[in-house]
């Protein structure tokens, strides 16, 4: 979002900077105390590449320890066949210490209860730290989803011991008008309040056209409305970094060619609290493609991710094991090595104590 630019709508403009003020004093607070409480232990590397990457390079490691996790999607030709015992014995040789589901069955390789799959996850050293499930389905009230089912997504995700819960899903369930999304910010403001009522955080995960324009307003970004509408104590994001590049690219000017440039980097920093959860997922630039990146491995593309993890750690006054971040590439060459390399480069990231 620009530093210079304020919404069209101006209602919609003073919430979104009283959002930005509560986000700023609460990501100072939290991360002030998860910062003095939890210690700073190594991470789970043990042999594999990962472990190999932490010794290179001088300097800070610019990745949390203890905070480096997975999107079970990017393996889902790989949970699908082998299982997750398999998947998970390989994730823990990677140094992975985080896992984020995208489902709870296996295939082919046979039926697993939640009770099992935490289980599971914890013999290998993994920590499942939340879970995507659809928003809504109109068309059958049994969809497992937070419109049709929430007390059932939620006893699933306390059975899993989750601390987040979330949608990739886009907000875009009443349209793409700014009062759509209202509605929609009210849906997730109520999903939020039931989760938090059992210890956990609700969360939506953005793909590019949550940064486009509302259809009846074209000076209001819809995000900018997400933001402002959705209660801070209640709903949370989980930025996927390679999609809010690619709507930079995308929507970086109005419809009517009104420039509106906009740093995803900048959402962060005015809100660390409201981010728990990052996607970290890697593109070439191409200016010819829709999306204005190629989707790559991470360590391959030109996303620049030591100054992403650096200035977001910053940002939180000393809260490194505030946020989580979660690797994943949507269609891997090699799934296993996609999920190898991309542990590797993100512990070899060092930055110089005085950057």
């Amino acid at each position: 979002m620009s530093r210079k630019h304020t919404p069209d709508d101006p209602e919609l403009a003073g919430r979104l900077s009283r959002r930005g003020m509560l986000g700023v004093a609460a990501g100072a607070t939290a991360a002030t105390l998860i910062g003095t409480a939890a210690a700073a232990g190594p991470a789970s590397a043990t042999a594999g590449s990962a472990t190999q990457a932490t010794g290179k390079g001088r300097g800070r490691p610019v990745l949390p320890p203890g905070r480096l996790g997975i999107q079970l999607y990017s393996l889902r030709d790989k949970v699908s066949t082998a299982g997750f015992a398999t998947v998970f014995a390989e994730l823990e040789r990677y140094g992975y210490d985080e896992i984020e589901f995208a489902g709870y069955t296996q295939g082919s390789a046979g039926p697993i209860t939640l009770a099992q799959l935490r289980r599971l996850a914890r013999d290998h050293g993994l920590h499942p730290i939340g879970s995507h499930v659809g928003y809504y389905d109109n068309g059958n009230p049994n969809a497992y989803t937070f419109a049709q089912n929430l007390t059932k997504v939620l006893d699933d995700a306390e059975a899993l011991g989750l601390k987040h819960i979330g949608t990739a899903a886009g907000p875009f369930r009443y349209g793409a008008t700014v009062d759509a999304w209202k509605r929609a910010a009210e849906d997730f403001n109520t999903y939020g309040e039931a989760a938090r009522a059992r210890g956990m955080k609700f969360y939506q995960h953005n793909h590019a056209e949550e940064f486009s324009f509302a259809t009846d307003k074209p000076g209001v970004r819809l995000y900018d409305v997400l933001l402002a509408e959705t209660d801070p104590d209640y709903v949370f994001l989980e930025m996927d970094i390679y999609w809010a590049y690619s709507a930079q690219f995308r929507f970086g000017k109005q419809v009517d060619g009104t420039p509106r440039p906009f740093d995803p980097l900048d959402y962060v920093l005015k809100r660390p609290h409201r981010y728990p959860l990052f996607h970290v997922k890697d593109g070439i630039r191409d200016d010819s493609a829709r999306d204005g990146y190629r989707m790559v491995d991470v360590g391959d593309g030109d996303i620049d991710y030591k100054r992403f993890l650096s200035k977001v750690t910053a940002r939180t006054h000393g809260g490194r094991r505030y946020h989580h971040w979660q690797t994943e590439h949507d269609n891997p060459a090699e799934s296993y090595a996609f999920a190898r390399k991309s542990s590797a480069h993100l512990h070899s990231l060092r930055e110089r104590c005085g950057d």
